[in-house]
């Protein structure tokens, strides 16, 4: 099918709430390392890999032989039937992940890894009642839409009673209009209130994404998690960091994002880059933790011979490709290439990230720091057409989410920044600050 007719289908089949990026939706047919194509022939740098899903590169030559082999040889069984490769990658989960978390039960995405942490915290504690942040995303279940708090993502009118939400540590845009490290992180202390006050007092867990994925690739400072983290554990909560777009190297240096701040979660959940593309969920926690859930449970496809197949090899991939240093490498050469067009345009306001993980924010001014949502569609379309594809997030629609594949080189970088270099000009120079 041509581009026409692809796009034709998809709105007369598809629920019409399957959302698509660019005025004119781009189907992509296929990829290599960190580009893709479209269908008709369009090469592109993808500097958003598949909403932070494509760690390794686009069909990597070693995931992509194993996935192909164990098809052939066995592509399915049920939890009923444990196999090696399972086991193998709940083995070595336990080797990279940090402290004492060892015990493994696998999905198929990262809502429900978020629901199954939910669901320990609460029969592991007892209580019923979650703390989740401001502006963080959780899924699209029940369940994890109450967790989500950005109304744009909160389709249900239904909530779940238990959960409230904290301040986020969103700097740039402070709900106290402080500054850090002057604030004293007011936000990271107003949690002992909210405890008091919003809730029984018996909190069963924080969920936390160390940097917040669909909110705009907020980066909290450096002791807003430990404080956090301490006053949940003081009034006897566990900290469940949802590592779904943190996890795998996203942000350096580092297995998890959470180790950035030396925190020691009592849950994990992971998903996205785990398999680099293949549909994979995965909550980690400790032995006595897992044993909180006392009857069977199944999952019919979750940690599935192929998908797992394809995460170890994903693990293995970036432990051959030192794709951790690598990460943290590339990283430190796009933030300074962002920070330097933070100064060149005016309605670059904040740059923010870690890793593989950047994000810039459009404003009307630097002042003013007004959300620009049109320049960030408008600079959607600017850089598809200079072949570079981007994310966008951000509670007002005004980040510029960057989460290109870990294995990238400075070449790409210097090539991606080159781009939204000449596209910010263009948009600069169309996108009325009212719009």
């Amino acid at each position: 099918m041509n581009r026409t007719e692809i796009v034709a289908k998809h709105k007369e089949f598809l629920f019409p709430s399957v959302a698509t990026f660019y005025t004119d939706p781009l189907p992509l047919t296929r990829g290599e390392a960190q580009h893709v194509w479209d269908v008709d022939g369009k090469q592109y740098l993808d500097f958003f890999g598949g909403i932070v899903t494509v760690g390794i590169g686009h069909c990597h030559p070693k995931v992509t032989a194993r996935i192909a082999e164990q098809v052939r040889t066995l592509q399915h069984t049920s939890t009923f039937f444990p196999h090696e490769v399972t086991v193998q990658l709940a083995e070595k989960m336990a080797e990279i992940a940090p402290g004492a978390l060892s015990k493994t039960y696998f999905t198929n995405s990262g809502t429900e890894a978020d629901e199954t942490a939910v669901l320990l915290a609460r029969l592991h504690t007892g209580r019923t009642e979650i703390i989740a942040l401001r502006h963080g995303y959780s899924g699209r279940s029940q369940t994890a839409m109450s967790l989500t708090a950005h109304a744009s993502w909160r389709l249900s009118p239904v909530t779940d009673p238990g959960v409230v939400h904290a301040h986020n540590a969103y700097c740039y845009r402070c709900a106290f209009e402080k500054t850090y490290p002057e604030c004293r992180l007011l936000c990271a202390r107003d949690v002992e209130e909210l405890i008091k006050t919003a809730t029984s007092g018996k909190i069963a867990a924080l969920i936390a994404e160390p940097i917040q994925g669909v909110g705009g690739f907020v980066t909290p400072p450096e002791d807003y998690l430990r404080e956090l983290a301490a006053i949940v554990r003081a009034h006897g909560g566990l900290i469940i960091s949802d590592e779904v777009q943190t996890g795998f190297g996203r942000t350096g240096d580092h297995w998890f994002g959470v180790e950035h701040w030396g925190i020691e979660p009592d849950i994990i959940t992971c998903a996205k880059a785990m398999a680099n593309g293949t549909p994979v969920g995965a909550t980690v926690t400790t032995p006595e933790i897992a044993g909180a859930i006392k009857g069977p449970q199944i999952s019919t496809f979750g940690g599935n011979p192929v998908t797992a197949t394809a995460a170890l090899a994903t693990i293995e991939v970036i432990e051959e490709e030192g794709l951790l240093a690598n990460a943290a490498a590339m990283g430190r050469e796009l933030a300074s290439g962002l920070e330097q067009l933070k100064a060149s345009h005016g309605i670059v306001g904040d740059v923010r990230g870690k890793g593989l993980m950047q994000a810039i924010e459009l404003v009307a001014d630097k002042d003013s720091k007004q959300p620009l949502p049109a320049a960030m569609n408008a600079l959607l379309e600017a850089t598809r057409e200079h072949g570079l594809l981007i994310g966008k997030g951000g509670l007002h629609g005004n980040v510029v989410r960057l989460s290109p594949p870990l294995n990238i080189a400075k070449t790409d970088v210097d090539a991606a920044v080159d781009i939204l270099d000449r596209s910010l000009a263009q948009v600069a120079d169309t996108v009325s600050v009212g719009a």
